[in-house]
């Protein structure tokens, strides 16, 4: 009788554990009413398109639709890797998103660390808003504010070089000066939304740690490198992962409005190239293959990163 007693309690825990997270789910369902709209869009407009991935395996006729157009395999990866263009255009892509992350992520990181040590409020909230400001401006914008300040004949720049006896320079043709051109106002254009991220994780750092260490001696640096670095590590660890997520996803929208014929050799990346395959050439299936490679890459390097976040004992997506 034991036995028998012993193998029926788990299927009657089974509806009484079901019971308990509807009811909590009910005692709660505002929380998930508010989630509700988000859940949705993901589900319409990033999880809905992933139905469309299966014409880069296919040779896509629109009268036919999905459905109908015929399969071709790999076919189209395969003429991808074989084309003149992909040692380009990864390459362009690799270096650039490697210049981009080595300037524009530590950067933001110290100025926060730095403009966390001044006292006085009304200072650090006008360098705040300074440099916060240029985040709402368009890429269009920003594009267009470069090529008026790097114009070979009224440029600003130019100017100055003029003055002290040099020759005009038209950077925006020049293929070498494309990347630092564009890591450069990108930099400037989001360092202080990146600052601003950081300087709220420092503010749940303790005020007593910095008083035991004025205590023991410690100067500033000592403070801002063994109290307030290592608090916000695990901040730093999240947004370093998910920015090696999209290590692959260069900015189109500027690298594109940059682009000229002068500066393709340095300008021409996956998005910009799947854009002209696609769309300007109507080459549907081709440029849906290289954007899955590029996602696919994206993918290995997200889950690659965070696991070795997780073996290094440091703070992980999942």
């Amino acid at each position: 009788m034991e036995m028998i007693r012993n193998r029926r309690e788990p299927t009657m825990t089974k509806p009484v554990r079901s019971a308990s997270i509807w009811k909590r789910l009910l005692k709660t369902y505002e929380l998930y009413l508010f989630l509700l709209p988000t859940l949705v869009y993901f589900l319409i407009f990033h999880y809905g398109p992933l139905y469309g991935l299966q014409i880069a395996f296919k040779n896509f006729i629109a009268v036919k639709g999905i459905w109908g157009s015929p399969w071709v395999g790999l076919e189209h990866f395969e003429r991808f890797f074989h084309s003149p263009q992909f040692t380009l255009v990864l390459k362009n892509t690799i270096l650039l998103n490697l210049y981009e992350l080595a300037v524009t992520f530590p950067i933001p990181i110290i100025m926060a660390l730095l403009l966390n040590q001044i006292q006085n409020v009304r200072f650090k909230k006008w360098i705040q808003t300074i440099t916060y400001a240029p985040h709402f401006i368009s890429a269009v914008v920003i594009v267009g504010m470069l090529f008026a300040f790097l114009s070979p004949r009224s440029g600003l720049l130019n100017e100055l070089i003029r003055l002290f006896g040099g020759e005009p320079v038209y950077f925006m043709a020049r293929p070498e000066w494309f990347k630092t051109i564009f890591v450069f106002s990108g930099l400037w254009q989001n360092a202080g939304w990146s600052m601003v991220i950081y300087l709220a994780a420092l503010t749940g750092v303790s005020p007593e740690l910095h008083e035991a260490a004025i205590m023991d001696g410690a100067n500033k640096y000592q403070r801002i490198w063994h109290i307030d670095l290592p608090s916000i590590l695990p901040t730093v660890m999240i947004l370093f992962i998910l920015n090696i997520g999209s290590f692959m996803s260069v900015g189109f929208e500027k690298v594109y409005l940059m682009q000229n014929a002068l500066n393709l050799d340095a300008s021409e990346v996956i998005q910009t190239y799947v854009y002209k395959s696609g769309l300007l050439n109507a080459q549907y299936s081709y440029s849906a293959a290289v954007g899955l490679f590029n996602a696919v890459i994206n993918f290995i390097l997200l889950v690659s990163f965070n696991e070795l976040a997780k073996r290094s004992k440091q703070t992980s997506l999942w």
